[in-house]
């Protein structure tokens, strides 16, 4: 299946106004069967909806998984997936720290591929916080269950503090630069799967569009959850 991940900055780009229909137009592009985002809901104001839910479904078949009824997302992500997903348990919220605070978004779905779990998280700016908000999540794997990590990890080393702490079960991701969009450098979008080797192709949309929509590109990949 087509995965991606997408750090949208509130529906701006690094120099512009709030344009969500941007988004909308860029997922589109993409075509995912499940896409993640982060910075897409306000922190102080998380019942007012950032994006068009109806106009994204009608352009991408893409619905959003709520885990409060009341928000569109929770402590900034949002959970796109395909009308016809099989929701095997959840979606509940990870509360992970931080000053904003951070969090994550934890799934189990099957979208006809056979079931997996997943994984999405906006991490901190900070490398203390990195590693106790990876540990969080490395802690959220359930043995004998395929899991897809996806989301703005603000990590960018091979090493980095985040990625260490993950690395013993989902290894060392591509890194591909995602940061900033107009011209990327620091590649501080991940995904990555556990067991090893069910993520593959992972690449930036690197469109004028997507340029255009945030300050970082979206990363997509390929997942194959029954390996």
């Amino acid at each position: 299946m087509r995965v991606a991940t997408w750090n949208i900055h509130r529906g701006r780009a690094a120099f512009g106004r709030f344009r969500p229909d941007r988004i909308t137009a860029v997922v589109a592009e993409i075509a995912p069967d499940l896409m993640v985002l982060q910075e897409a809901q306000h922190h102080l104001r998380r019942q007012d909806a950032m994006l068009d839910a109806e106009a994204i479904e009608a352009a991408t078949g893409l619905v959003p998984l709520r885990v409060d009824p009341l928000q569109q997302g929770w402590r900034g992500n949002v959970l796109l997936v395909r009308r016809d997903a099989r929701l095997l348990g959840g979606p509940r919220g990870l509360r992970l720290g931080g000053w904003e605070p951070r969090g994550g978004i934890q799934a189990d779905l099957d979208l006809g591929e056979g079931p997996f779990r997943l994984l999405c998280a906006h991490l901190s700016l900070g490398p203390t916080r990195r590693r106790a908000q990876a540990a969080a999540l490395l802690a959220a794997v359930k043995p004998g269950l395929p899991t897809l990590l996806m989301g703005d990890l603000n990590e960018w080393r091979p090493g980095g503090s985040a990625l260490a702490v993950l690395a013993p079960a989902f290894g060392h991701p591509a890194l591909v630069p995602s940061f900033p969009a107009f011209r990327p450098l620091l590649p501080l979008d991940h995904i990555l799967c556990h067991p090893q080797g069910l993520v593959t192709e992972v690449s930036a949309h690197a469109t004028r569009a997507a340029r255009r929509a945030s300050d970082h590109l979206p990363l997509v990949a390929r997942f194959t959850p029954s390996g």
